[in-house]
């Protein structure tokens, strides 16, 4: 069977959905409806999941609670009591390194921060803990009981909920900084059973003329991560 994706009815519009999802940064303050925040958690749920336990469960926060929430994180912040977060190993393996740094030298370069302006740095990190200014802000927790093969089906259920969104016309950023404070998260939220906190996200609509917003960071090459063994030359 031949297959033919520039023909194909609806990949034109998944694989435009996919390419043009990014890490927004700087919100529009318009609200978003709840029921619209519904119907994207509705089409998120049908992520795979191992046996099918669906390990995520979403806090969505707006007005007053987002705002108590961002203020006290704010301020855990800026007094830096918190053990640093290690979210990556130190050092990272050598390729994955580099397209570290090339993000940083992208996104911080932008911002005009330089890399030693640790000072600066801070102020750019504490954005996260308003949500870049969203009005929707959602945290994800997980029962601490599963292992790392439930956080893969997490990320299937993230990615699913970002191109839902995206395909509506709003906005996402995943934030991995929330886990540093999350103490605070879990007693604001009121966890149940100790859970972990898998990470953050805003949600809105993009500001459109923000730089910020249209940073175009590098991908690797299909042939730079992908081993096929059986396949005929063609």
């Amino acid at each position: 069977m031949k297959i033919n994706r520039d023909t194909h009815p609806t990949a034109s519009v998944i694989d435009a959905i996919i390419r043009s999802r990014r890490a927004v940064r700087r919100f529009k303050s318009d609200q978003v409806p709840r029921k619209v925040i519904e119907e994207i958690l509705d089409v998120a749920r049908y992520a795979p999941s191992n046996s099918n336990i669906q390990p995520w469960h979403v806090y969505v926060l707006s007005g007053e609670k987002k705002a108590a929430l961002s203020e006290e994180l704010g301020r855990a912040h800026a007094a830096n009591l918190h053990p640093p977060l290690r979210h990556m190993p130190d050092p990272l393996p050598e390729l994955m390194r580099l397209r570290q740094e090339a993000f940083g030298s992208v996104y911080y370069g932008a911002l005009g921060v330089s890399k030693s302006d640790v000072k600066q740095r801070a102020a750019v990190t504490a954005k996260n803990f308003d949500f870049f200014g969203a009005p929707v802000g959602l945290i994800f927790a997980i029962n601490p009981s599963l292992t790392e093969f439930s956080w893969l089906d997490y990320g299937l259920f993230l990615q699913s909920l970002m191109l839902a969104a995206r395909a509506v016309g709003l906005a996402t950023c995943p934030q991995v900084s929330f886990a540093r404070y999350e103490d605070i998260v879990s007693r604001q939220l009121g966890f149940p059973q100790s859970y972990r906190l898998v990470c953050g996200m805003s949600l809105g609509f993009a500001e459109q003329d923000s730089h910020i917003n249209s940073l175009a960071m590098a991908r690797e090459p299909v042939e730079g991560f992908t081993t096929f063994f059986g396949f005929d030359a063609e």
